[in-house]
């Protein structure tokens, strides 16, 4: 009976240090950041937007006035189709911010990277 809770308990660990090698996503951060009125701390928790970026947006803003769209956001400096793909589930225009941590996004394998 031992040798089979052994058996067991390697087995386990085992498959839990495969799905952290393999980089399995945590659990998508929930919410999203009013464009329109977050500062630079609640800009900064969109994927690839750190300070710089958010205070590139917070200027923006503030030169041209409200965005009438999210794309709108490509007229920022930095932040290009690619980048609005990713930050665009998390974006809007009105309402309250209520993306509360930083959205992380999944690493590439190298195999991904090839492709």
């Amino acid at each position: 009976m031992g040798e089979i809770k052994n058996r067991l308990f390697i087995v386990f660990v085992m498959l839990a240090a495969l799905a952290l090698a393999t980089g399995t996503p945590a659990a998508a951060a929930e919410g999203k950041v009013n464009i329109n009125t977050a500062g630079i701390e609640e800009l900064s928790l969109l994927p690839r937007v750190g300070d710089v970026i958010a205070a590139r947006i917070v200027e923006f803003r503030e030169a041209n006035g409200a965005f009438e769209a999210t794309e709108d956001l490509m007229l920022v400096k930095g932040i290009g189709e690619r980048t609005f793909e990713l930050m665009e589930p998390h974006v809007g225009l009105s309402g309250e911010t209520t993306l509360a941590e930083k959205v992380r996004l999944p690493r590439k394998t190298e195999s991904e990277d090839k492709n």
